[in-house]
């Protein structure tokens, strides 16, 4: 008997997980679906760039993230609220109106003669790659504290 609830668990799981994915779609949206707060970021940080495309990605629960493609091939990743986690400008400088001061500072005192092309903000910590292809990680603060491999 016990082992018939294990195995019913496991199944359940199992059955759980997988209908996660089928249910799991990316479409594409217009920019003014996006959030507000999405919206102010590449107003603010991109203007007089023209918006591609606009993926949402949708999970069972609602919104995942978006994806916005710009017309000068940039990429940015807002979460479901419309907070950025990733700029990759596919190796163009990134404006740094949205950097944090620390990380711009370090990269110009540390590295003259290179700028940011990409940054992504994870939970505890900042990464950023400059144009030199040299990978920083940052603390929260943005803070340096070490050269990422």
């Amino acid at each position: 008997m016990k082992n018939l609830k294990k195995i019913t668990s496991v199944i359940t799981f199992i059955f759980l997980f997988a209908t996660g994915f089928v249910f799991a779609q990316d479409r594409a949206i217009n920019q003014n679906q996006l959030p507000k707060t999405a919206k102010n970021f590449l107003f603010a940080n991109f203007k007089g760039v023209s918006i591609g495309s606009v993926i949402e990605d949708r999970e069972i629960y609602g919104v995942d993230e978006y994806k916005v493609y710009l017309s000068n091939g940039t990429k940015i990743e807002f979460d479901s609220k419309g907070n950025w986690k990733e700029v990759d400008g596919k190796h163009q400088k990134l404006p740094y109106g949205f950097i944090p001061a620390g990380i711009r500072n370090y990269v110009a005192k540390s590295f003259p003669n290179t700028y940011v092309i990409k940054i992504e903000k994870e939970r505890w910590s900042y990464k950023a790659e400059l144009s030199n292809g040299v990978d920083l990680k940052f603390d929260k603060n943005g803070n340096f504290t070490r050269i990422d491999d």
